[in-house]
Parts: structure tokens; sequence; C-alpha cells
């Protein structure tokens, strides 16, 4: 739904419950798009930041291919100091 701004500021209870529930509320200025309402939790999947380590493993597409990764195992070489 689009929010003129004046409606948004006069309505903001009603605009954040349906950010909330609805989803993404866009407010317009003079008729232009110029802003967007969302929820907290819509935000930080955006952000990435609702996601762990473990959980972005598991959702990998190489989740399941069986690659294997193998640490090479040579020391170097020796430096003379």
């Amino acid at each position: 739904m689009n929010w003129q701004l004046q409606e948004a500021k006069n309505r903001l209870s009603e605009l954040v419950k349906e950010a909330r529930t609805s989803g993404p509320q866009v407010i317009t200025v003079h008729g232009k798009e110029a802003a967007v309402m969302m929820s907290v939790e819509e935000y930080r999947r955006l952000k990435g930041q609702e996601e762990n380590l473990a959980d972005f493993f598991l959702r990998s597409p190489l989740r399941g291919s069986e690659l294997e990764i193998e640490r090479n195992q040579d020391l170097g070489r020796e430096v003379e100091l």
C-alpha cells in the first residue's frame, strides 16, 4: 500500500502495524515514492543479520555435494635467520 507522508505521520501506529503484518509499506512525497516502512524482521533478513554461520552453511548450494576440502599439510620452507 502507498501512504502519503502526511497520512503516514497521522496514522503512524497503523502504518507500523501494516508493515509488520502485510509487508513493506511505501511512503510517498508529492506523489513520488520516497521511503519504505518495513518490519525489523524483514530489514534484518535483507541485511543478512538474522543468519548465523551454521544457517549459512545449511542453505549453501554445496550442501550435500560431498565436496571434500583438504588442508595442505606443507609446512612451508625453512628460513635462516
